[in-house]
This record gives structure tokens, sequence and C-alpha cells, in this order.
């Protein structure tokens, strides 16, 4: 049994999520505190409140496309509509009532979750644990993008120090995963998104 955990650094008020750009993409975000072109509203753009799994998604800040992390704080209340206008991303018996059912919702559905594999800093499995992706498209961007977002930071030199150290064998004094909690949502939400 797979143990589906939404962790989270998140305050009263926000959660925070990542994401990693190509430095055209990323620069303009965080001049301006929010995303504008060339950041495209018209595709899914997938938030993940876990930073060791966007470190082993973008390579720490290593892959093409991928070379600025930014870590976005993003009011609670949008995370919570996101969750609550999700398709799971794969069929679910206990969720859906037939293929059919989960193809319709996601089709229809702005945002979809998936659940990955979580990792550690060094970015190795952690056997049993998933952690969840959310992608976000159509109207639920525009929300993102316009109401939701309440800060950006470039969280980069984190990214590449956790690097070297994962290089070097050592332990880093700093580690975002650390103020990462279980993020509370409903029992409905949890039956909903599969979280447990």
């Amino acid at each position: 049994m797979q143990f589906h955990s939404i962790r989270a650094a998140y305050s009263a008020d926000t959660i925070r999520v990542y994401q990693a750009y190509r430095p055209e993409i990323a620069r303009p975000a965080l001049a301006r505190g929010r995303f504008v072109a060339p950041f495209s509203m018209n595709r899914m753009t997938w938030i993940k409140p876990s930073f060791n799994w966007m470190m082993y998604r973008c390579g720490y800040a290593s892959k093409p496309d991928q070379e600025v992390v930014l870590a976005i704080d993003i009011t609670r209340e949008g995370f919570e509509w996101a969750l609550r206008h999700a398709a799971l991303s794969t069929f679910t018996p206990s969720v859906h009532t037939s293929q059919e059912q989960w193809k319709s919702e996601l089709s229809t559905a702005p945002v979809r979750v998936q659940w990955d594999p979580e990792r550690n800093w060094k970015l190795d499995v952690i056997d049993g644990v998933r952690a969840i992706q959310i992608g976000l498209s159509g109207e639920a961007v525009k929300l993102y993008v316009n109401e939701w977002t309440r800060a950006i930071a470039d969280v980069t030199p984190i990214a590449r120090e956790l690097s070297r150290h994962a290089q070097a064998g050592t332990v880093p004094d700093t580690r975002p995963e650390i103020s990462e909690t279980e993020y509370p949502v409903s029992q409905e939400l949890r039956e909903r998104i599969c979280a447990a």
C-alpha cells in the first residue's frame, strides 16, 4: 500500500509550491512577483509542494529549460480550490465507477492530480511514499497567475548547494524538506484525490 502524502511548507494563509523554468520565464516572474509573458497561460503548468521531488524533476536545476527553481507562495484557498476541481491522472476503482467516468473527468477538469514516488534530498526514492503533483490548465492557470500567487522567490542557490553536498557525500545545513509537514485537508477531499 502506498502512502499518498501532501507535505508542504505552509502558513495560516499560504502554501509553498515549486516550479522550474528557463531563465527567460523565471527572471520576469521574479522581477514582477507574478508570472508574465513569455509564461504561457495556454498550456498545463505543474506545481509541486515537495522540494525534493522538484529537485528530482529538474536535476538540481541542471536540466535544460529548468535552470531556475522558483518557490511560489499561493493562497491556501486557491490550492484547495485546485484539489476540489482535480481529476486523478490514473483510473482508480475506489474513486471512479468506470473507466468512462474517469476519462470524462480527465477531459473536463481544469486540474490534474498525479502521485509520484517521493524522494529524499539525495533524490533516492522513499519507499512506500508518494508525493503530489498538481497540473493546472485553463481556468486554473488563470486563477494561479492572477489571484492565487502571493510571492515568488528564487531558490536555485539552495538546489545547487544540495547538488554539491550530494556529490560530496556530505549533509547540507539547509534542507527545505525540514519545513514540510502534512497539509490538512478534509476527509472528503482526501478520498477524492486518494490522499491517505
